[in-house]
């Protein structure tokens, strides 16, 4: 008991290190407007007025007057300012809060992305650093920016934040959940206390739907939930204390040999689906576990079996007897429920093993018991050890000892004296019991009162019985032999499951160690089947597909036997990834049996199992190690195909690198004579007069030149060698700077320019935004007719923010739309105008690195539209808390 508790050393560390921190509380909510930033200032005010040194580094009040009015009683620290292209932007300043170093700061937005040049990239690694100093910090995060929520809420509110923060950080931190019903946010916003109107009126039709607003409200519930959880965890551990609070659920499922079992997991699943629990399967592996007839083992494997299938942790414990482990593993995992079967058993069972159920009903304090009715057990009978010396030689055994005992009590009578012959009586009895068991025993214990008896108890070498007080001494013997007996049995099943645990811990063991050392398929393969056939006893084969066909890869012993109806078992289980042939519901006519080795990467083999004798090639008491072999050789396969996975990829690199670097030193060479071909066509303009030889060797000169960019471009895209660097970006400034470089090629159309000064700054790579810019100018001055308009239109859309080129030329092919983005693809007639049909793809995978959509399409009036589409996650410095939707 003290042992158990003892605080884990691990809880203590974790407690110290958090300690010599400043604390950290986030106020959680599930959308913007709930009130977090409230929240925040009316606890700093409260945290102000006990006499604490309150600072706030960053408010985002968004002009909202009575959160305004919580500022005015704090310090605030000035803002830095930060330089970016023709923009200052404000940003948090770390640096002074260090100087200034309070007992709490106040800093909103813990999600927030710092502007570039900001010494952290995100604000909650300002606010760590914050804490590395001693400072308690008091921040305001929503639902949605959790890392690993990210894909959930995008799933159903269709719009993915870029701005996330790890869950480490939660984990750490205490969490107050700012909460408000989706029908009183939706007033808010509807009074403009959110967004302004015609914002307002956007985001009710989009991401402020009442459906999406329950949704993230359980989300933050949950997470909130979470994190409480394992905080009480963390402090009962570090004190040592015993116990199962728990904020979240956990759901704990005994399986046993009675029928039932797998309605008993299916109750299970049902409970941990309702409580949104984990759970575990747990099977308590007792001396009474010896005596089991086979039907009761290839029950509990099919319920292991079943359990695994919907998503429960299995966990083998063994113990002393099943209400010890059970209890054990609870108070372990400090679960929350327990499902459990209750069957009819007869009253003399209960008598001697007890009834579990009412046990743990008395025994576990807040820990809710789940009976659920189960068939009746097997009978008794059937529970009769299967494994036993025989009992005809153990009681010749216990004879020949009684009767070399009386020998030898005869002779050393005279010294001893009659009284204490009886004692001697005791050795074979005990010596039978311990080997033999209990019936064996028994004959011997009543073999040695009669021999007692007969030579030593007057009248003598008759069996009559003078002194009723030597009635005693028989049934000493006989009782010593009953209790001799079923504690040897007991001792002799527990070491046996000991001895079993080690062996199958070493085999184990043995066999990982043999993968690791091993670092090819054929290896690989031959220690699978060998270590399987060695363990199980049975013939094993394994494929792997080459092409579109099975090969054998190992086999143990060699040359397997193997048939049509085999291989099409072994197919149907490499290409569905089921058991099948011999005793399994496909292809049963088949000797083997193909397990497939499933893995992150799909089925990577198929392992097959023959029986050397009759029987399963799976022993039911041999399933849970069987599992754990197909485990470790899966990971193996698996690891080896990523090896080769690996050094493909290294090959591929190698080459694209070179791919590289070659173009780029013909790119840096062309330069020179390119622009010397230039310089020669304006000085032979300067001389001679513009003509046009000059002006075709200046315009061709520009065009060989993009092109030989194109090919640069598109092998990095190809390569992976794109580095995105993000800045908030003025589309004003970027739509000139491509136009101004495209002068000579525009010159013949009229340039108009739709994009609002107004426009909020969006994040892009300026160098890959300007050369999408590029082409998709360049693209529209080429097809569009002299004298046309080339329109540039960005605006704000319910998504986000669009930019479409538009020109006035013969428009797209009809249904080519999408594959006009494809490498080398070129319209009809682009043979004339020249152009490598690379121009596109580079506009689309710029796009993607910068994950923003580009479609294309044409207008009613004629002409084609490229437009990019930067979503709301996008948008810079927009309007209030517009990044965290």
């Amino acid at each position: 008991m003290n042992d158990a508790a003892r605080p884990s050393p691990e809880a203590l560390l974790k407690a110290a290190r958090r300690e010599a921190r400043g604390r950290l509380k986030i106020f959680l909510g599930a959308a913007p407007g709930v009130g977090k930033t409230f929240e925040m200032l009316r606890e700093g005010a409260e945290l102000l007025r006990s006499g604490l040194d309150v600072v706030a580094g960053v408010v985002e009040t968004h002009g909202r007057a009575e959160t305004e009015s919580l500022v005015a009683p704090f310090e605030v620290l000035p803002r830095s300012s930060i330089e970016h292209g023709a923009h200052t932007l404000a940003e948090f300043d770390i640096d002074a809060m260090l100087v200034r170093k309070p007992r709490v700061a106040l800093i909103d937005e813990y999600a927030h992305t710092n502007a570039p040049g900001s010494r952290h990239p995100k604000r909650w690694q300002d606010i760590e650093e914050l804490r590395d100093a001693g400072i308690d910090v008091l921040t305001t995060l929503n639902i949605q920016h959790v890392e690993s929520l990210n894909d959930v809420v995008a799933g159903f509110t269709r719009v993915r934040v870029r701005e996330t923060v790890p869950d480490a950080v939660l984990d750490d931190a205490d969490i107050e959940v700012v909460d408000l019903p989706p029908d009183e946010l939706i007033e808010r916003l509807k009074a403009g206390k959110v967004y302004v109107p015609h914002e307002a009126t956007r985001a009710l039709g989009h991401f402020f739907s009442k459906s999406n607003l329950s949704a993230l409200r359980e989300l933050a519930l949950r997470r909130a939930a979470q994190t409480v959880d394992r905080h009480l965890l963390d402090h009962v551990e570090s004190i040592g204390e015993r116990g199962t609070w728990a904020a979240g659920e956990r759901v704990v499922v005994a399986i046993g040999d009675q029928p039932g079992g797998e309605a008993l997991i299916r109750a299970a699943k049902r409970l941990a689906d309702a409580l949104h629990a984990t759970w575990t399967a747990v099977s308590v592996e007792t001396p009474r576990n010896a005596t089991l007839s086979a039907d009761a083992r290839e029950r509990m494997a099919d319920a292991l079996k079943l359990a695994t299938g919907l998503g429960a942790t299995i966990v083998t414990v063994p113990a002393r007897s099943v209400f010890d482990g059970l209890c054990a593993h609870i108070l372990e995992t400090r679960a929350t429920a327990v499902v459990i079967g209750k069957s009819r058993r007869s009253w003399w069972f209960e008598l001697r093993h007890g009834s579990v159920v009412d046990r743990l009903v008395r025994g576990l304090d807040g820990v809710a018991v789940h009976v659920v009715p189960v068939a009746e057990a097997a009978s008794s009978k059937a529970e009769l050890p299967t494994v036993r010396a025989p009992a005809t030689r153990g009681m010749l055994i216990g004879l020949g000892l009684v009767t070399l005992t009386t020998i030898a009590a005869i002779g050393v009578q005279p010294l001893l004296g009659l009284n204490s012959i009886d004692l001697l009586y005791l050795l074979p009895v005990i010596t039978t019991a311990t080997l033999f068991g209990l019936r064996p025993s028994l004959v011997a214990s009543v073999a040695a009162a009669l021999a007692y008896n007969f030579f030593f108890l007057p009248p003598l070498y008759t069996f009559t019985i003078a002194d009723p007080q030597n009635v005693v001494t028989l049934l000493v013997l006989v009782i010593v032999a009953i209790v001799a007996s079923q504690l040897a049995g007991r001792l002799q099943r527990e070491a046996t499951i000991g001895a079993r645990t080690a062996t199958e811990n070493a085999a184990l063991a043995a066999f990982g160690q043999r993968l690791a050392a091993v670092s090819d398929e054929a290896g690989t393969a031959t220690a699978v089947c060998e270590e399987v056939a060695h363990l199980l006893d049975v013939s094993t084969v394994l494929f792997a597909r080459d092409g579109n066909r099975l090969v054998v890869i190992g086999a143990s012993p060699e040359n397997p036997s193997l048939g049509a109806i085999d291989m099409a078992a072994g197919e149907w289980a490499f290409d569905r990834g089921e058991v099948t042939g011999r005793d399994s519901g496909t292809l049963t006519a088949s000797d083997w049996q193909f397990h497939p080795l499933e893995t992150a990467l799909g089925v990577l083999g198929v392992l097959g199992l023959a029986p050397n004798g009759r029987g399963d090639p799976v022993p039911a008491d041999k399933r849970v190690l069987f599992t754990t072999l197909m485990g470790q050789a899966a990971l193996a396969h698996e690891r080896l195909t990523l090896e080769a996975n690996a050094r493909e990829v290294s090959a591929l690199k190698q080459r694209d690198d070179l791919r590289v670097t070659l173009l780029s030193s013909i790119g840096h060479d062309l330069k020179t004579p390119l622009t010397a071909v230039v310089a020669a066509a304006d000085e032979l303009a300067a001389q001679h007069g513009a003509s046009t030889i000059t002006a075709t060797l200046k315009g061709e000169a520009r065009r060989l030149r993009r092109v030989f960019d194109d090919l640069v471009e598109m092998t990095r895209i190809e390569a992976g060698a794109l580095v995105v660097r993000r800045e908030a970006t003025d589309l004003t400034d970027a739509v000139a700077a491509a136009a101004q470089d495209l002068r000579a090629e525009l010159a013949s159309h009229r340039m108009v320019l739709e994009v609002p000064p107004t426009l909020p700054l969006v994040d892009a790579d300026p160098r890959m935004l300007h050369h999408v810019l590029i082409n998709l100018l360049g693209n529209a001055a080429k097809f569009a007719a002299p004298g046309t308009a080339i329109r540039v239109n960005a605006r704000r859309t319910p998504d986000g923010l669009a930019m479409a080129v538009i020109d006035e030329g013969p428009g797209l092919p009809q249904g080519r739309e999408t594959t006009l983005f494809d490498r080398f693809t070129r319209v009809d007639g682009d043979d004339m105008s020249g152009g490598t049909g690379l121009g596109l793809a580079i506009v689309k995978g710029f796009c993607n690195a910068m994950n923003l959509g580009v479609s294309a399409r044409n207008r009613d009036e004629g002409g084609a539209v490229f437009e990019i589409i930067w979503p709301e996650s996008s948008i810079r410095h927009s309007l209030p808390e517009q990044t965290q939707l």
